[in-house]
């Protein structure tokens, strides 16, 4: 447009300039008449020819010149036309409220079915993902639409249009000035060849016997190499039927890789070798039980196997028997539904041990803490790390903001104590003004650092040091220096109390930091009746020996008769569901520990005949807190772990936030349906 213009001018200054320098010589010869008369007839005369030629030139040219002019102004405005027409692209002019105004060939071809009167409607009709803001836009708008089966990129871009739109193939005029080109680009090979490139992409893939030692020491020595053979069998077909190449590369470790396109298999079958692999009965009394760790989705394979250790360390750190995928920031579970095979070695405990002790040589002052709202285990196990500490003779705090009735009766032993000091149990504050180049910040009883009793401590300090026995989810302490997380056992207080008995030193426990520990035990096994193994009695008996009372204890969790009242409400309200699942409800007035109260009544509905799981909801300014509780095989923590909590296979909890303990019942109710139709449950 800008060029015709140009053109324009410059033919009107070539026609103009012949006649301004006509009238000039008629001015020069009217003033030569003033000089000398004979010379401006002359002058004149001349003129006169000039202008007579110029005339005849014009007259002459006219003919041939316009029509020249007039056919290329055509020819270009035809040839735009026919570009437009025969553009590569679907192309189609829009007014702006997305009706269209005119579509090229391939537009009314591709959109229109090779009907222009079939295109005579709104953009939106054809492509509905495109919305009325779209047209709104000042900036250019792309998006992906489908039509027929056909992919595109659109590209919708407003432009000023001056003169109103006039074509004979226009189907509408524009209403005003703006109109929006729309462009669409097919991308439908572009997207089918991005796909088979990304379904060709190599995936690493461990696959480790969580319970290899086990099963070994629980079968015969003649039917080892039968058992082990008919691991590799099932797990080699199993490879087989997705390509995959794998490599044994220890007794109880496989390596495998095989492309991308078949991890939707996979999970669609929710890696049914987690089951098979259970079937295998040569004798073994204990079935086993796999964990399988993938990473995907990666730019080099290097990384994809790294991916792959970090989900098989999730995996085992979750108790086993359940797959994990890694990709990118994203983790996917699954399986998980038993509650494991306890582990009767305490190698790796004693191994953690040394370990901490190697690390406290270094440090001068630890900080200690376990979660928020502690519990007597987090409490207990705290005391445990405190004596550990101690006995080595560096500084140590117990990190602990709120004393509620949960931890009181444990707490009340140490606070005031002249063996102790002050200074042993400090609040968030002081133990952030306590850190230091030499200072460890040791976690009890937790491994989601947004649940500790002071998030900011695990930024601050240099070194952190995890102990706890919870299933690990997404969130995870990171770069901690020792991490050692056991789903296996009852309680972290079982964890501190076999790691005490494998220090160098003569450790000498005192009588209420036994009773904490102890207490921590009884709690988290419901007086051991839950999660108990032989490990946990051997702690719990190592403890007896020095000084833990059990009388002592139990009379330090006596109800009162308020919450035995709130405990009886809330057996009184409790519901079924689904034939097997029993949900209540409880009422925290006057309680600042409502969770003690809902875990109560969650562990008395599991006495009842035929109930297999009971949730119990709480409420306490405004956040509502879910106690799970199972028996057989119903893994309470997976479910849990899709409301945001975690824990383990039988005891679990959760909390929402914002949310009404009728609000979260109905969630309860819905997810406990659809994993039901799922078969997760």
């Amino acid at each position: 447009m800008n060029n015709e213009k140009i053109l324009k001018k410059k033919i009107e200054f070539y026609l103009i300039t012949p006649i301004f320098v006509s009238l000039f010589l008629i001015l020069m010869c009217g003033a030569l008449y003033f000089v000398d008369q004979r010379a401006a007839v002359i002058a004149t005369v001349a003129v006169v020819l000039v202008i007579l030629v110029e005339l005849l030139v014009y007259v002459v040219t006219k003919k041939a010149v316009m029509p020249t002019l007039i056919s290329f102004s055509f020819e270009q405005g035809q040839i735009q036309k026919e570009l437009l027409k025969e553009l590569a692209i679907p192309y189609a002019l829009l007014d702006t409220d997305g009706k269209i105004l005119w579509g090229n060939k391939l537009f009314v071809d591709q959109v229109g079915g090779g009907s222009k009167k079939r295109i005579r409607k709104n953009i939106s009709a054809f492509f509905p993902q495109i919305g009325t803001e779209v047209f709104k836009a000042k900036d250019t708008v792309n998006m992906e639409l489908d039509l027929e089966g056909m992919q595109y990129v659109a590209e919708l871009k407003k432009i000023t249009f001056h003169e109103i739109f006039q074509d004979e193939d226009a189907i509408v005029d524009p209403k005003g000035g703006d109109i929006i080109a729309f462009y669409l680009h097919d991308v439908t090979e572009l997207k089918k060849y991005k796909q088979e490139n990304f379904d060709q992409k190599l995936v690493a893939g461990l696959i480790y016997i969580d319970n290899y030692d086990e099963v070994m020491e629980n079968t015969e020595e003649v039917r080892h190499s039968l058992v082990e053979a008919l691991v590799d069998r099932r797990i080699n077909m199993y490879l087989s039927s997705i390509d995959a190449i794998g490599k044994k590369t220890d007794n109880d470790k496989y390596l495998f890789v095989c492309q991308q396109k078949y991890l939707p298999q996979l999970k669609d079958t929710k890696f049914a070798i987690l089951n098979e692999i259970k079937s295998i009965n040569v004798g073994n009394e204990i079935p086993i039980t796999l964990s399988i760790g993938i990473g995907s989705e990666t730019d080099n394979f290097a990384q994809a196997y790294e991916y792959a250790r970090v989900a098989i360390g999730l995996a085992l750190g979750r108790g086993g028997d359940q797959a994990v995928i890694k990709y990118g920031d994203k983790i996917s579970y699954f399986g998980g539904q038993s509650a494991g095979t306890e582990k009767s070695t305490r190698v790796k405990a004693r191994v953690k041990a040394q370990a901490f002790k190697e690390i406290l040589e270094s440090k001068e002052t630890v900080l200690i803490m376990g979660h928020k709202r502690p519990d007597a285990d987090a409490f207990g196990a705290a005391v445990g790390v405190y004596r550990f500490v101690k006995t080595l003779g560096k500084n140590a705090h117990i990190v602990l903001n709120e004393v509620t009735s949960a931890t009181r009766p444990v707490v009340s032993g140490f606070q005031g104590n002249s063996l102790y000091g002050d200074d042993m149990i400090i609040n968030s504050e002081y133990a952030i003004s306590k850190v230091s180049p030499t200072t460890l910040v040791v976690v009890v009883d937790v491994n989601k650092p947004s649940m500790t009793e002071c998030e900011e401590l695990l930024d601050m300090a240099s070194s952190v040091v995890v102990f706890d026995h919870h299933r690990q989810t997404n969130e995870i302490i990171e770069n901690a220096t020792l991490s050692y997380i056991e789903p296996y056992a009852s309680s972290s207080c079982e964890m501190v109390a076999e790691m005490l008995q494998y220090i160098d030193e003569k450790v000498k426990i005192r009588q209420q930091e036994a009773d904490a520990m102890y207490a921590g035990i009884m709690i988290d096994t419901d007086n051991f009746l839950t999660k108990t193994g032989v490990r946990t009695f051997e702690a719990a008996s190592y403890l007896r020996r020095n000084g833990a009372d059990t009388v002592r204890v139990r009379k330090m969790f006596r109800s009162g008769i308020y919450e035995t009242k709130q405990l009886a409400e809330g057996i009184m309200n409790a519901e079924t569901y689904m034939g097997f699942f029993a949900i209540s409800k409880v009422k925290p007035d006057g309680s600042d520990a409502p969770t003690v109260i809902a875990a109560k009544v969650a562990n008395e509905l599991l006495n009842i005949d035929g109930i297999r799981a009971s949730f119990v909801v709480t409420e306490k300014d405004g956040t509502a807190f879910i106690s799970a509780r199972s028996v057989d095989d119903i893994n309470v923590q997976v479910i849990m772990e899709k409301l945001g909590g975690g824990g383990h296979a039988n005891v679990a909890g959760a909390q929402l936030a914002n949310t009404t303990d009728e609000v979260a019942i109905i969630q309860i109710k819905e997810l406990l349906e659809t994993m039901y139709k799922e078969g997760d449950l």
